[in-house]
Parts: structure tokens; C-alpha cells; sequence
């Protein structure tokens, strides 16, 4: 019996992988992530240049790079686009934004833009990414995936962060009732929940060692995530390892929500 047993693939040769916002940062590693484990990537972003950058490390894998360029608030666009696709097997709902206010101080354009971009420019990725999925007609055998990139802070609040938290909240709302509705298609949804990330982006807010200090005191692995550690984990989520995880939430947070 044990001689039957084997360690379930992490590979993702022919499969196709969309990345929103795959230019810089979380996205284009894991864009890379998802490259070095046999994919090919459609690569969208508003600015070509970094999406270009990413392209040719996806391309030095001898993996497929499409760009597409787009605000992914516009729906008519993203829609567009994501249907003169041939194929899309995985989709990974990276780009997202924060703006952090006193809740007293939130102004509507704050408002707009982190509920626009956050919550309803990934559900129209994501509606119009399964469409295309469901034109491949063996798609319960192939299976299908996606992920959302979500935070930390969709299951804990802060201080400054209330629209934030907000969306991201939605966002475990979301990857649950999808993972519902679409698990009669072998099409799996699950989250992966960061705490902050050693980016250039988030250099910018941890711009001094008092300020990495505090936060770093916050994670009880005493360090931030690396971009790796989230490559990982959507890696895990996209592949064939995690076939009967779906309507999940894997925190990459060091502990933070432990706590």
C-alpha cells in the first residue's frame, strides 16, 4: 500500500497563469514562482515597462510571457482582454492598494479607489477569468485555480486601516462563495493572507529602524515576509499538491494573527 503512495506535484507545465498587477513586487515574483514551476504567464499591469522586466525573467525560464496592459478598473477592458485569451488555467488576483487614514479622515476618492481596485476589479477579473475558463471543454479534468492575494488584515483590525480591512475582508468572503459555486468545476479558490512584506513598496512605510523594529516586534517570527514566502505559498495553491484545498486562507503572517 505505502509503495502506492506518492508526493502530489507541485509542476504547472501546460497550464496557463494570468497575474494582476505582475510588473514589480509581490506580482512579478509570483509571476517568476509560477514560471519555474512549468507555466506560462499573461502578465497584466497599467505600465508596460515592468511588465516587460517580468517578461524576460519569465522568458529566461523558457516559459511564454503575454503583457497585457490594462486599468483593471475598467471593466469593459479587463473583460475584453481576459476573452481574446486562448487559454487561462489559473488566475492570481495580486494588484491591490491601501491608503492609510483615520477612519474620521477618509476621503471618497480613498474610498473609491481601495474598493474599486480591491474588491471590484478582482471580481471581475475572476467572473470573466472563469468564463474563460469554462470554454476549455475537459476543465473538471484539467481543474482550475485561483488566487487572492489577500492580507492579514482580513481577519484582524488596525488603526488607519478601516477601508482596508474592509476589502480585504470582502475578499475571504469572496474567495469562499466562489470556492462554493465553482467547485462543481474543479475550479479551487483560496487566499493567501501576508503580513507586510519586504518590498521597495513597503520600504517606503517602514522607512525607519524604529519603524521596522515596531512592526517587526508585531510578527512573532520576529521578521517580515519575503517575496519568496508569497511565491510559495501560491505556488502550493495553484498546483495539483493542493487539490482538495479550496474556500481556504493561508496566512503567510509570521503569527501575527495568532495573537
Amino acid at each position: 500500500m505505502l509503495d502506492a503512495i506518492r508526493l502530489p506535484s507541485f509542476r504547472l507545465d501546460d497550464r496557463v497563469a494570468m497575474v494582476t498587477g505582475s510588473g514589480a513586487g509581490i506580482g512579478a515574483g509570483i509571476a517568476t514562482g509560477l514560471a519555474e514551476a512549468g507555466a506560462d504567464l499573461v502578465l497584466v499591469g497599467r505600465t508596460p515597462g515592468p511588465l516587460e522586466a517580468t517578461a524576460r525573467r519569465v522568458e529566461s525560464l523558457g516559459r511564454k510571457a503575454t503583457i497585457v496592459v490594462c486599468d483593471l478598473t475598467d471593466r469593459t477592458g479587463l473583460r475584453r482582454h481576459i476573452a481574446s485569451l486562448q487559454r487561462l488555467d489559473i488566475l492570481v488576483n495580486n494588484a491591490g492598494t491601501s491608503i492609510p487614514e483615520p477612519m474620521l479622515d477618509v476621503a471618497d476618492a480613498s474610498l473609491d479607489t481601495m474598493v474599486g481596485l480591491n474588491v471590484t476589479a478582482l471580481f471581475v477579473a475572476s467572473q470573466a477569468a472563469v468564463r474563460k475558463m469554462l470554454e476549455t471543454p475537459d476543465r473538471k479534468q484539467r481543474g482550475g485555480a485561483i488566487v487572492n492575494i489577500s492580507s492579514q488584515m482580513g481577519h484582524v483590525g488596525a488603526a488607519n486601516r478601516t477601508v482596508y480591512c474592509m476589502t480585504k475582508h470582502a475578499v475571504e468572503g469572496l474567495t469562499k462563495a466562489m470556492a462554493i459555486e465553482l467547485a462543481p468545476h474543479r475550479i479551487r479558490v483560496n487566499s493567501v493572507g501576508p503580513t507586510l512584506v519586504d518590498t521597495p513598496l513597503a520600504r517606503r512605510i517602514v522607512d525607519t529602524p524604529e519603524k521596522r523594529a515596531y512592526f517587526e516586534s508585531r510578527i512573532p517570527l520576529g521578521a517580515l515576509a519575503s517575496i519568496e514566502d508569497i511565491m510559495a505559498a501560491t505556488v502550493y495553491l495553484a498546483s495539483p499538491a493542493a487539490a482538495m484545498v479550496t474556500g481556504a486562507h493561508l496566512l503567510v503572517d509570521g503569527g501575527w494573527t495568532a495573537q
